[in-house]
């Protein structure tokens, strides 16, 4: 099992009335920004422990480090539901850090999903943002107006599905068939870092069952088109320097077959005033878990 250097501590934050899980590792009362972490699509807080861990002495111990658990997500509590809705994301957000770090700007930091969730939020409220990473959070495919009609059929045809358990999450045996299947996505995962991170992705129930810490209505799609235009907009308020950082894995040929790329991407983050970008080797979507110690460098640097 890996050894954890580094222990977070845990605690929950009631706000929009959901029951937040965060966890907090480095110098609480540090005066510098705060580094707020914000973890992707099916993912949990404790994601990010190997990148913490990466960082330096002098980094970690001057910085006040957060990471929490999404709606739906880890340990986070809140009332069912059948669907989840990018705004919520950027609502929590805001309501965490009036409570968290309600005095001053914040370096705020997002993976995936999260990161596209800090880049709308960078646009909607560029006053908190001191420094901005986002990390492979690429956004989706340009949409068309006549693709309304079957995206609101789409969404209800899942709500159905929902309901009928067809989108129910596999169960899982144990904890080591949990990280079986954790290395089975990510190639690059070594064993030890895996069963850790089995222990934090997922839970036994009452039946001995581990069952993934993600509730099964993430998969129900939206029922909005993707605006392009209007995240263009949003973009173009980011006030912030801004880094994105990419893995040398192209995740988006991968995911969308030609329907959305990286050129189409890059051409997008052109509506980013102060942008710098970077690529990691030898790396693949979950870069935080593949190249750790090289991405802990490049955030040093470009939060300093």
């Amino acid at each position: 099992m890996y050894q954890v250097k580094r222990h977070s501590t845990s605690h929950f934050v009631p706000l929009r009335g959901q029951q937040y899980h965060v966890r907090e590792w480095g110098n609480p009362q540090s005066s510098l920004p705060p580094l707020v972490l914000a973890h992707g699509w099916m993912d949990v807080a404790a994601s990010w422990q190997f990148m913490v861990e990466s960082f330096t002495a002098a980094f970690f111990n001057n910085r006040r480090i957060l990471a929490a658990d999404w709606r739906g997500y880890g340990l986070t509590t809140g009332p069912a539901t059948d669907s989840y809705w990018l705004p919520d994301y950027l609502g929590d957000l805001d309501a965490l850090l009036r409570q968290l770090c309600p005095d001053q700007p914040i370096d705020l930091v997002g993976h995936s999903m999260g990161g596209n969730v800090v880049m709308m939020y960078a646009g909607a409220r560029p006053d908190r943002i001191r420094r901005l990473v986002n990390l492979e959070g690429f956004g989706m495919a340009a949409t068309r107006p006549s693709q309304a009609p079957g995206r609101l059929g789409q969404w209800l045809d899942e709500l159905h599905a929902l309901e009928k358990g067809d989108l129910n999450l596999k169960p899982y045996p144990d904890a080591a068939a949990v990280a079986q299947r954790l290395m089975k996505t990510n190639q690059r995962l070594s064993q030890d870092k895996a069963d850790w991170l089995a222990q934090h992705w997922a839970k036994a129930d009452a039946q001995g069952q581990w069952r993934i810490l993600g509730d099964a209505a993430h998969k129900v799609v939206n029922p909005y088109l993707y605006r392009v235009d209007e995240v263009l907009e949003i973009y173009k308020r980011i006030s912030a320097p801004t880094l994105v950082v990419e893995a040398s894995d192209d995740s988006l040929s991968q995911w969308w077959k030609g329907k959305f790329t990286l050129e189409e991407f890059h051409d997008r983050l052109k509506s980013v005033a102060n942008l710098k970008m970077a690529t990691l080797q030898d790396a693949g979507h979950m870069l935080h878990h593949d190249q750790a110690e090289a991405l802990a460098q490049l955030l040093e640097d470009f939060l300093a």
